[in-house]
């Protein structure tokens, strides 16, 4: 166990280190933070966190650099996570705000993220299994085909055409069936929608039947989540001005495949909760020389997905996950709202 004062050194090692990118020595320390020792006393207080794996001298005649171990400690014993300014706060508002579906939040929030913190931004799509229907729209488009839209709570907007070729479509017979379809459905979690509607034909005229088959059929079908797991990233050119231990090519390997990503980002947990993954804690060997931070998001108190940064394990952790934290609330409350 550290003594407060060796955590101190430790913290300023580390921040100098993130500033400047350079090996951090005695006298550097004592000039720029108001440690109240000597340099003789910073020395062996640097001794003991490098015996005990904290922090380590690149090369001969040279100031110590945090390792895994010491980032570790230091993201532990933050007291605090730096939050936005008023102006930040305001701008991610008004660009989350302007979204008008959940693609368009998602592409938002992934450019979002990766101009707030200069790295490497990844946004999970919600789940379908995760949602209830909001509303479901039932529309004539043309004589014998239907436009089918559903509407999630998490915005998410599905559109299907169908053909109803040898069914009676009349005005009347769609805004029944609209009608039913939402009595049965508002609310309800799409894990459970097939139980749900699995009398609704018989509620109606029997010569209106086959309508209400076709529409259920190709409802199902959409429930088939062919996003599950979708995984978007942006901001992959900023890797170009960070330093890693391993090689950029390694690391833009592991961020091609999707399975990497959803293994990066974890899993969805209380969505207040920033978690963050320094170097070796990755699964991934390709990107054992980065950290990552995540956030869940959601509606409400339900967790839908994951959203975070990539970066250099030489990162700015109070400011990133400020930055992860605040626009995983933005996201949440656009969701709940939507």
């Amino acid at each position: 166990m550290l003594d407060d004062r060796k955590l101190a050194v430790l913290r300023a090692i580390v921040e100098d280190h993130v500033s400047t990118n350079e090996p951090v020595g005695s006298k550097a320390l004592v000039d720029r933070h108001n440690l109240g020792v000597s340099s003789a006393t910073i020395r062996n207080d640097m001794a003991v966190l490098e015996e005990q794996g904290y922090i380590t001298q690149p090369h001969t005649s040279a100031g110590r650099i945090p390792t895994d171990k010491g980032y570790r400690l230091f993201v532990d014993r933050l007291s605090t996570i730096k939050p936005l300014s008023s102006a930040e706060r305001r701008a991610i508002e008004t660009f989350l705000g302007g979204a008008y579906d959940l693609d368009d939040v998602v592409g938002r929030t992934v450019r979002l993220l990766a101009q707030l913190t200069r790295q490497v931004a990844v946004v999970q799509y919600p789940s379908l299994s995760r949602s209830s229907v909001r509303h479901v729209e039932l529309v004539s488009v043309a004589e014998n085909r239907l436009l089918l839209v559903l509407i999630t709570n998490t915005g998410r907007v599905e559109q299907r055409i169908i053909e109803a070729r040898g069914a009676v479509v009349s005005e009347d017979a769609v805004g029944r069936l609209r009608t039913l379809l939402n009595t049965c459905l508002d609310g309800c979690d799409l894990g459970d929608v097939a139980l749900a509607v699995a009398d609704l034909p018989e509620r109606l005229p029997a010569d209106e039947r086959p309508l209400a088959a076709g529409v259920l059929s190709v409802l199902l079908e959409t429930l088939v989540d062919k996003a599950e797991g979708k995984i978007v990233f942006a901001g992959a050119a900023n890797l170009a001005h960070m330093d890693f231990t391993t090689g950029l090519r390694e690391v833009l390997e592991a961020l091609e495949e999707q399975v990497v990503l959803m293994r990066l980002l974890g899993e969805s947990g209380d969505s207040s909760t920033v978690t963050v993954r320094i170097g070796t804690e990755n699964p991934e060997a390709g990107l054992r020389s980065t950290s990552v931070v995540a956030a869940g998001y959601g509606a409400g108190d339900i967790t839908l997905a994951r959203l975070g940064v990539l970066g250099p394990t030489r990162m700015d952790y109070p400011s990133t996950m400020g930055a992860v934290r605040a626009v995983a609330r933005y996201v949440g409350q656009i969701l709940a709202g939507s």
